[in-house]
């Protein structure tokens, strides 16, 4: 990214000049890039700011058209555990006059096929649903689901934010017309993510402005971030499997020495289909803030979210989990630089918080 930040400083609107046009060159090969290991075409990729920006300019963006198209607002489908980020957007369709169902996931935290099928409607335009959740890293059937949408012609949008980087994505083995990213989930830069927009998908922009990204996305692109963003994912697919492996072993470690040394200790979410890099676990009859008050000076772990406003978490409560339960759970994720010593550590740790506290 250095050098976009100093030398190459220009604007990759301004064609006038070499400058300019060296930062519309790279721009240009950084979206090739990332539409490759998507399996897209490159004007199929819009850079957006992050997954959140991503997911609002796909669900108000498209719902929005469809209205237009159709005569009037629609139904729209997706699940109780989503982001914020679709949840949020859903309830400003909401208030526009679109028709909201949220499915409630199994106690595993996965929706099937047959969920989804009873829940369509004849107007039914759209259906959002995430491949893998960003706090219990459950993997959802997308495929399975977006071919129900592809019969019954309706568009499927999904957050992949959690999912690209970490498994294998092919757009058209997706089959959704609508894809969020999101840089900083793959080690990327924060502050810059994309949305695909599959050909002949209808879209409003949010914002107007210079006309750029084929005018769904006003505003100068942040080319710094955008060769971090296509860097960041160059390296994730050169040691995808590998790293899922790695990290998989070392999941299943903590897993089972938490287990061992805490017998009591609740998963939740399906272990499989699951993100490698996630572990998600209730203790039950713990103070969930006295116990992350406990393991915050040698820890870096949350109950939910980072953007659930220090609420319990949504996602735990969709899948069953009481008020209490989803305050008591820890959210723990395993990075590039993990090791075995590192997960040795965490059961010491998290161990000796849960028995003192236990014993007050």
């Amino acid at each position: 990214m250095e050098p976009w930040w100093r030398e190459q400083w220009g604007n990759p609107s301004s064609r006038q000049h070499r400058l300019g046009l060296t930062a519309a060159a790279a721009i240009g090969s950084a979206r090739e890039h990332l539409a490759g290991s998507l399996g897209i075409r490159s004007e199929e990729l819009i850079f957006t700011s992050g997954a959140t920006e991503a997911n609002n300019l796909a669900l108000l963006g498209h719902a929005r058209a469809r209205t237009l198209s159709d005569g009037g607002a629609g139904h729209l489908i997706s699940v109780a555990s989503e982001h914020h980020a679709v949840l949020d957007p859903l309830l400003q369709l909401q208030e526009e006059g679109f028709q909201i169902t949220l499915l409630a996931p199994q106690k595993d935290g996965l929706i099937t096929v047959e969920q989804l099928e009873q829940a369509i409607q004849p107007n039914t335009q759209l259906i959002s649903v995430m491949v893998a959740n960003n706090e219990i890293g459950v993997v959802q059937p997308i495929r399975d689901l977006s071919a129900v949408c592809r019969n019954r012609g309706i568009t499927m949008h999904t957050d992949a934010a959690q999912a690209y980087g970490h498994l294998p994505l092919n757009a058209e083995e997706l089959g959704c017309e609508l894809i969020s990213l999101s840089a900083h989930k793959f080690n990327g830069p924060k502050g810059i993510g994309a949305l695909v927009v599959r050909a002949g998908t209808q879209l409003q922009p949010l914002q107007w402005g210079g006309g750029q990204e084929q005018g769904l996305r006003a505003g100068t692109l942040p080319v710094p971030l955008i060769m971090g963003m296509a860097a960041a994912a160059e390296l994730s697919m050169q040691d995808l499997e590998d790293r899922q492996a790695r990290l998989q072993a070392l999941r299943d470690q903590l897993w089972e020495g938490l287990k061992d040394r805490n017998p009591t200790i609740q998963l939740n979410g399906a272990l499989q289909p699951r993100l490698a890099h996630n572990l998600n676990i209730t203790i039950p009859e713990l103070s969930g803030s006295r116990l992350l008050r406990a393991l915050r000076p040698r820890l870096a772990c949350s109950s939910g979210s980072a953007c659930s406003r220090g609420e319990p978490s949504h996602v735990l409560r969709s899948i069953g989990r009481s008020h209490i339960e989803a305050e008591a759970s820890l959210r723990l994720s395993l990075g590039r630089d993990t090791t075995a010593s590192d997960i040795d550590g965490a059961i010491e740790v998290i161990t000796t918080a849960i028995q003192t506290l236990t014993q007050r």
